[in-house]
């Protein structure tokens, strides 16, 4: 009897030799027929080759990898009963690693961190473009559209109510300039703001 390896899997059949064969591309493999007298290595040796080219070796290897995959993680998870403090500390990064207060790349958490920047930049480019159309001629300084929090505030808090939010935002991108760390309406209405863009 030999064993015939076909595309994954695993078939028995009466010949006097032993055939491999991976996949339909592959070549035979022919091996010499078993001899009594050599035992144990060479059924240890066809189980190893059984077990690397047959399906349910691979299913098996992943479930491993999956179960190797999820232990990790479980260790750290601090809601679960796996959790190991002193491993999951050894991992965590460190103020001024690269990756520190980001999200793992390929996570959901990472695909929602970038739909929020392009939400945000989206909104950026609207209030500037609200600062240069109501920019009047005479307002420009160097030839920059300028316009006033209260103005701005009066016309764009109908688009949105995060005006301020926005506006900061701006300034950090290097889109905008004003006085002061923080607007108030009311207080702050007569600061100019300058669009740099």
């Amino acid at each position: 009897m030999a064993l015939v390896l076909e595309e994954g899997c695993l078939h028995l059949k009466a010949t006097a030799h032993l055939v491999l064969r991976t996949c339909a591309v592959c070549t035979p493999l022919t091996l010499p027929p078993l001899s009594p007298r050599s035992g144990g290595r060479e059924v240890a040796r066809l189980t190893a080759l059984s077990r690397r080219h047959s399906a349910v070796g691979d299913l098996r290897s992943r479930w491993q990898g999956w179960e190797s995959a999820r232990s990790h993680t479980q260790k750290l998870n601090p809601f679960s009963a796996g959790f190991d403090a002193r491993y999951s500390m050894s991992l965590r990064l460190q103020p001024g690693e690269e990756g520190y207060g980001r999200p793992k790349e390929g996570t959901k958490t990472a695909e929602r961190a970038q739909r929020a920047e392009r939400h945000i930049h989206g909104e950026i480019d609207d209030l500037c473009h609200v600062i240069r159309r109501m920019s009047r001629e005479g307002d420009e300084a160097d030839g920059r559209s300028c316009v006033t929090f209260g103005e701005l505030f009066e016309r764009y808090v109908r688009v949105s109510d995060k005006v301020v939010g926005i506006l900061l935002r701006a300034r950090k991108h290097g889109k905008v300039a004003f006085d002061g760390e923080m607007l108030w309406q009311g207080q702050d209405d007569a600061v100019v703001i300058t669009l740099l863009v």
